[in-house]
């Protein structure tokens, strides 16, 4: 089964996380990465699965090759396609935005019809607010790392939640 991995990377930990989640799904799928500085938005639909990641920038603002593109997302028609959401931010740093354009970004492709999994738990974390945080507050709407405080726990993290995405992919083909 074949995934695409969107996503914009300024100083490339972006990058570097979407290598990583490959990498720790290779065993089961084929993720092919893509950057969306060189890649059509609309590439997004040669796939029913897909993962998108985005970075939080200074005061809850957008990475910049994710906001050229924001208006492309209104386009997109994902009612059949399943989409998972990595976030990269600075909790300490800029406690009041924390993962915001995590939670942008899902507002975005859950309005397009886009059926989201790989929710996130929000433990572990210490940040005054975020827009990437579900409804009741008790999840992020994807997983969230922070190169910047808490590097040590981004491998872990992307391990624990790439078998998390495969068990709810598992979910859903198994009720198909």
């Amino acid at each position: 089964m074949k995934i695409g991995l969107f996503y914009g990377s300024t100083t490339c930990y972006t990058e570097i996380a979407a290598e990583k989640i490959q990498e720790a799904l290779k065993h089961k799928y084929t993720v092919e990465l893509f950057n969306i500085k060189d890649t059509p938005l609309s590439d997004i639909h040669n796939f029913d699965i897909v993962i998108l990641g985005i970075s939080t920038w200074d005061y809850g603002e957008l990475q910049e090759d994710w906001e050229s593109k924001w208006e492309d997302i209104s386009t997109l028609q994902l009612d059949s396609t399943i989409v998972a959401l990595y976030g990269m931010g600075d909790q300490i740093g800029y406690t009041d935005w924390f993962q915001d354009a995590l939670g942008m970004l899902h507002e975005q492709v859950t309005s397009v019809g886009a059926h989201t999994i790989g929710y996130w738990p929000n433990e572990g974390y210490e940040f005054a607010h975020s827009k990437g945080l579900t409804e009741d507050k008790s999840q992020f709407v994807g997983l969230s790392l922070d190169e910047d405080n808490q590097y040590d726990l981004s491998d872990e993290r992307i391990t624990t939640w790439c078998s998390q995405i495969d068990l709810e992919l598992q979910e859903i083909f198994d009720s198909e």
